[in-house]
């Protein structure tokens, strides 16, 4: 029976994260269904939740092969329905398929390179229905479309949240990350007015450099006056925020409350009448979520995730959603990558530790077909 490798996270109950690769057995395809020889998958912030779950990675190491890393006693509680669950990790990827079963659709599909989202994709093949994979354009490759699904699609969504719910402009944290350059090249295209809040001068620079017209600095002296000043401007009054902890979420309300109350006759002793809204999309910081409530009574604060946005919205606009990201692939939705490491480096403590860091501009790919 032929084998392949595949990454699976487990946490036992002795407070012990291990990532390793096994040995699967090369399934059988269904008749509905296709196997994706997976040639490159990203990987994401949203992929260390499985990756790592509570563990302090810094702490970790290398023992033959497997990544192990502890989880804190007081940490556990938050493990307990995942502990002693081999979980494969990966949320997206693209290759070819190899494989198919015999109906129609899934069979013309073998020989192309697709794009793929539905979870273990850090191993060498993936078996999964057919209708859930996204076939490339002509001339893409699988590098191109590793990254086809979580953040293209978390983008294009924002801007579809945005239109949904009545707001007219967006504010972005962790703007100069490989999602939030991808959302400046869609407001830029569809006269979107878009606020990046980023936490350095650098980070700063290569949105402006991307046309951005708004880019303000949380860590500046001037932060609240620059925020306020730019959601004045745009009339933003939605926000997506990746660091999840802090007071950052707070901040953001407190600066579209002032810019509201900039409007003449817009006061009242309950806040402005304009609903205000920031949707926690990541959790960059880990810390507690912490509001002030100095923004009236028209606000709310909320976990926003993609699959469920779009379970939510329907299959028609998840399909012309896509098929915005496969025509836009090697412009709008362009991802670079500054690694490409193999399965196995995946788990070398010193990569692992470099990948958990998370910087901008450091965006790795992983090649489950290298070093065979």
């Amino acid at each position: 029976m032929t084998t392949y490798k595949q990454m699976l996270s487990t946490i036992s109950d002795d407070g012990t994260l291990t990532m390793e690769l096994v040995d699967r057995e090369m399934p059988i395809p269904k008749s509905d269904e296709i196997i994706v020889r997976v040639d490159a998958t990203p990987i994401n912030p949203s992929d260390h939740g499985v990756m790592f779950g509570a563990a302090d990675v810094n702490a970790g190491s290398t023992v033959d092969g497997k990544f192990v890393a502890p989880v804190s006693k007081q940490l556990m509680g938050r493990m307990k329905a995942r502990v002693g669950q081999a979980l494969p990790v990966g949320n997206e990827g693209a290759g070819v398929v190899i494989e198919a079963g015999d109906d129609k659709y899934a069979q013309s599909l073998i020989g192309k390179t697709v794009a793929v989202m539905g979870g273990g994709m850090y191993g060498q093949y993936r078996c999964i229905k057919a209708v859930m994979a996204l076939p490339l354009n002509e001339g893409s490759t699988a590098k191109d479309g590793a990254s086809s699904f979580v953040n293209p699609l978390t983008a294009l969504s924002m801007v579809e949240t945005m239109r949904l719910e009545g707001h007219e402009a967006l504010v972005h944290t962790a703007a100069a990350s490989n999602l939030g350059q991808m959302l400046n090249r869609i407001c830029q295209a569809d006269g979107v007015e878009l606020v990046n809040i980023v936490r350095r001068d650098e980070q700063a620079n290569i949105l402006k450099e991307m046309g951005a017209k708004y880019v303000v600095n949380s860590s500046s002296d001037s932060f609240m006056k620059d925020l306020t000043d730019a959601i004045h401007e745009t009339g933003a009054t939605l926000a997506f925020d990746a660091t999840g902890g802090g007071s950052l979420a707070s901040d953001i309300l407190t600066a579209m409350e002032a810019a509201a109350a900039r409007t003449p006759g817009a006061y009242s002793i309950y806040g402005s009448v304009k609903h205000k809204q920031v949707y926690l999309y990541g959790s960059l910081d880990m810390s507690q979520t912490t509001l002030t409530r100095g923004y009236g009574m028209a606000w709310g604060v909320g976990g926003w995730l993609l699959p469920n946005f779009l379970a939510k919205v329907g299959p028609e606009v998840g399909v012309r959603l896509r098929k915005r990201v496969a025509d836009e692939l090697t412009t709008t939705f362009a991802s670079h990558y500054n690694h490409e490491i193999s399965l196995a480096e995946a788990l070398q403590a010193d990569i692992v530790k470099a990948y958990n860091a998370k910087k901008t501009g450091e965006k790795y790919l992983l090649l489950p077909q290298k070093d065979l």
